[in-house]
This record gives structure tokens, sequence and C-alpha cells, in this order.
């Protein structure tokens, strides 16, 4: 049976446009923590594929992505995330003339950001993992938004956040459109992942032209601690 690429789409990033960064583990793959925390089986995985994720580098902490049943028992479960993927199927993309370019020395201001606006998971390195766009106001980084997940075909859309004093002014879509015409002159096309609990950004993605394609789970979990 072939699998849709976006059914599985961290595993599909990591064996294919992200597999230079790839950690892998047979049967299981993640990004380097310091990248992103996600984590993915094969497809149709087995209990060897939890055995592999269990020896992954970080698997202390790890974010497992898709369709994947449950963890052994001896895993810890943290946090059960129910998450929806989104496709810009309508969206009309086009370049934002206020946005600039972020790069290694904005990832302090962009932490910053993502620390009080909570987008997602934003580590000190995945700014490496695509381009990001930002909008700064009397020199401060107010918005940003880009791209992370990268699997055939598409780019995921990441990091979207605006600071509290300026929401409400359109800076999110403004640099939505600007990332998704991107990715397209890359010859990719967009997604994104969202909380299903999150419906303020789930209506803002909806009038911009995103669809809902599917639900997945994302599991906050750790690996079984070898006996000290």
């Amino acid at each position: 049976m072939t699998v849709d690429p976006l059914d599985n789409p961290v595993w599909s990033a990591l064996s294919g446009p992200h597999a230079t960064v790839a950690q892998n583990g047979g049967g299981a793959v993640r990004y380097p923590a310091e990248l992103a925390p996600f984590a993915a089986l094969v497809d149709d995985p087995d209990e060897t594929a939890w055995v592999d994720a269990a020896r992954l580098p970080g698997s202390d902490f790890m974010v497992v992505v898709g369709p994947q049943p449950s963890p052994p028992p001896s895993w810890q479960i943290s946090r059960h995330i129910r998450v929806l993927q989104m496709l810009a199927d309508r969206l009309e993309a086009a370049p934002e003339p206020e946005a600039v370019g972020l790069g290694p020395r904005d990832v302090p201001e962009m932490l910053d950001l993502v620390e009080r606006t909570r987008p997602g998971p934003f580590q000190p390195r995945t700014i490496e993992l695509g381009d990001y766009l930002g909008i700064r106001r009397d020199g401060a980084l107010i918005a940003m938004a880009g791209q992370r997940i990268r699997l055939p075909g598409w780019t995921e859309v990441s990091a979207v956040c605006t600071d509290p004093s300026a929401r409400g002014t359109g800076l999110a879509g403004r640099l939505v459109r600007a990332v998704v015409a991107s990715i397209r002159a890359r010859g990719d096309e967009a997604l994104l992942h969202v909380a299903s609990t999150n419906s303020d950004a789930i209506r803002l993605y909806r009038s911009l032209g995103f669809v809902e394609r599917r639900e997945f789970d994302f599991l906050i979990v750790g690996a079984p601690q070898p006996a000290t």
C-alpha cells in the first residue's frame, strides 16, 4: 500500500529533503533536539520501531508525530495533543514589502517572541531548517513566520506569531502569504499544523485559504530509562 507522504510528515521529511540532518534508528527517526523535538516511526510500525525510537539521542523527550499506535506501557506520555493538518489549497500568496529575512543574529529576539506568544516548538537552531521572515517596528521584532518541516513536494509554515501589542493588525496573514510565496517559488506547496483546540488560529488560516486535510496525534513522550 502506497502511503501519502503527508500522512507521516516527519518520517517523509527525514527520509527525504531533510535526510542530511536526520538521526536515524532503523524504524524510528528524529530531528536533532536543537533543531526540533519531532520524531516519527516507520509506516505501519511494530513494537520493534519503538525499541529503535528508545535508542535515538534525546529519547527522554520527543514529540512523536503521525498515525502510529500508542507507545508501550514502559514509555511515559507527558502530553497528547490533537493537531489539525491544513493545506494552502486556496491561499493567494503574495510577497510582503515590510518583511525582512531573519538570520542567526536574530535568534535571541525570535526565541523571546516565541516565549511570549507560544506558537509551537522553536529551538535555537530551528532557523536552519528553512527561511524565516519578520516584521520590525521601531527596531523591535513584532511578528514572524517561517518554514520548518520539508517533505517531498511540501513545506510546512511554522512559528507564526505576533507580539500581543500588534495583534489584530493583519501581520500574521501578510507574513503567511509571503512565506507561501517563497515556498511556491521553489516548486513546493504549503501546509501547516495547528492544535485542534486553537480555534482562533484555525479561523485565521481558513480565512487565508487553508483547508483541513486530517487530524494527527502529537505525543510528547519519554523512553524508558535504563536502571542504574
